[in-house]
């Protein structure tokens, strides 16, 4: 086992398929919200991480703005905001594309 599925077994106490589905949706909002921001750099391990990042970063924002949650996934257990983890990641990837660009 890889130690996505030990921290996914052990820390969010869930099965091997639910974690299996939570890192599938994680990638997916993660790979749209790429698209979105148009910065493509990486690859499907990289989709996970922004899915994951960007769920945190838009639910942050819709708890700042007192906003509803979206669309939300429930994947073992936990509630997976769709919609707030492709803005997050849109918004996350955005930002770093930003920085990242080199001035000519």
């Amino acid at each position: 086992m890889t130690l996505a599925f030990l921290i996914g077994l052990f820390i969010f106490n869930m099965s091997i398929g639910s974690l299996l589905a939570l890192l599938i949706v994680a990638g997916i909002c993660g790979g749209i919200g790429k698209s979105i921001a148009g910065y493509g750099n990486g690859g499907c391990l990289a989709s996970i991480a922004l899915g994951f990042i960007g769920s945190f970063l838009g639910m942050w924002i819709a708890d700042e703005l007192s906003l509803p949650r979206l669309f939300t996934l429930n994947i073992g257990g936990r509630a997976f905001p769709i919609i707030w983890s492709i803005i997050g990641s849109a918004l996350f990837v955005a930002v770093l594309g930003w920085f990242s660009r080199r001035k000519d």
